[in-house]
C-alpha cells in the first residue's frame, strides 16, 4: 500500500488538491486519502482510473481500521452501528481495479479501509445512483482521448455539520474529475447534498420520508470556496467555464445526460 495517487498519471501533471488544515496522508494502490484527524474523516481522496485496463473482479474485502492511523483519528464501526448511516465509499471500489487480476483485487479490497468511508444517509434512490455513476459518465467521455481519468472526492467538512457519536456528519460531498482532452487538461465538479436526510437533533439519524439526495454540477471554483481546498490548475480547466456557464450557477442533475462536458 505504498504507491498511492500518481500526479503524473495524465499527460498534464496534476498534484492532489491541498486542504488548508493539517492532514494525515495514507497511500493505497492507485489512490491516496488525506485524513483530517480532528474530524476523523477524509478531507481529500484522489484516485487514478485507467478505463482501458479496468478488470471486473468479484466484490471482496471487509471494512477495517487502517493500522497506520490511531483509531481515534478514524471514523470506525461504532458510528455506523444501529442507525440509517451507510459507509459511503469515497474512492469507489472499482475505480483502482485495473491492471492484472491480482493487482485489481488488491486495489479494490484496499478501498474498504475506514479512512476511505464517510457517513451517508441510507436509501438508494435515483439521485444517489446518479452520484455513483458520474465517474462512469466522465470515463465514457474520456475514452475518446487517452482513457484515463483522475478523480478527487471527499465530504465537505463544514463547521456547522451536525454532531453525532463524537463526529460531525457531513451534509455535502464534492467530486472533481479531470482528464486529458485534445486541447489540454479538462475537469468538472459535482456536489451531492444530503441535508434533507440528516437529523441528529435527538441524537439519532433519521431519513425523512420526503427527503432526497440532490446532485449538482458546480463550478470547481465554488467547490474550492466551499471547502477551503486549493485545487491548483483545476478551476482554470473547468469545462463549465469553457461553456460560458454563469459562474455562480449550479446545475441540478436528474440524469447523466444533464452533465456538461
Amino acid at each position: 500500500m505504498t504507491d498511492g495517487y500518481d500526479a503524473g498519471f495524465l499527460a498534464t501533471p496534476l498534484p492532489m488538491p491541498k486542504p488548508a488544515l493539517e492532514v494525515r496522508e495514507l497511500t493505497y494502490p492507485r489512490f491516496s486519502v488525506l485524513v483530517e484527524p480532528q474530524r476523523r474523516l477524509a478531507a481529500v481522496t484522489g484516485v487514478n482510473i485507467d478505463g482501458a485496463r479496468l478488470v471486473d473482479v468479484p466484490r471482496t474485502g471487509d471494512w477495517r481500521l487502517d493500522p497506520r492511523l490511531p483509531a481515534d483519528e478514524q471514523t470506525g464501526p461504532d458510528v455506523y452501528a444501529r442507525n440509517d448511516l451507510d459507509r459511503g465509499h469515497l474512492v469507489r471500489r472499482r475505480d483502482p481495479g485495473w491492471g492484472s487480476a491480482d493487482e485489481a483485487r488488491d486495489a479494490t479490497e484496499a478501498t474498504f479501509f475506514y479512512p476511505n468511508a464517510a457517513p451517508q444517509a441510507a436509501g438508494f434512490n435515483q439521485s444517489k445512483e446518479l452520484w455513483l455513476g458520474l465517474e462512469d459518465h466522465v470515463l465514457d467521455y474520456a475514452e475518446t482521448t487517452d482513457q484515463r481519468v483522475s478523480v478527487f472526492t471527499a465530504p465537505t467538512l463544514a463547521d456547522d455539520d451536525p454532531p453525532y457519536r463524537g463526529i460531525r456528519i457531513p451534509l455535502r460531498f464534492w467530486k472533481v474529475a479531470a482528464w486529458q482532452s485534445p486541447s489540454g487538461l479538462a475537469a468538472t465538479g459535482f456536489v451531492l447534498d444530503q441535508s434533507e436526510l440528516v437529523d441528529t437533533s435527538e441524537g439519532l439519524l433519521v431519513a425523512p420520508p420526503l427527503g432526497a439526495f440532490r446532485t449538482f454540477q458546480a463550478p470547481i471554483a465554488d467547490i474550492a470556496d466551499m471547502t477551503g481546498i486549493d485545487f491548483g490548475a483545476l478551476p482554470d480547466a473547468d469545462v463549465l467555464a469553457a461553456q460560458a456557464v454563469r459562474p455562480a450557477g449550479w446545475r441540478t442533475l436528474a440524469t447523466a445526460d444533464d452533465v456538461i462536458l
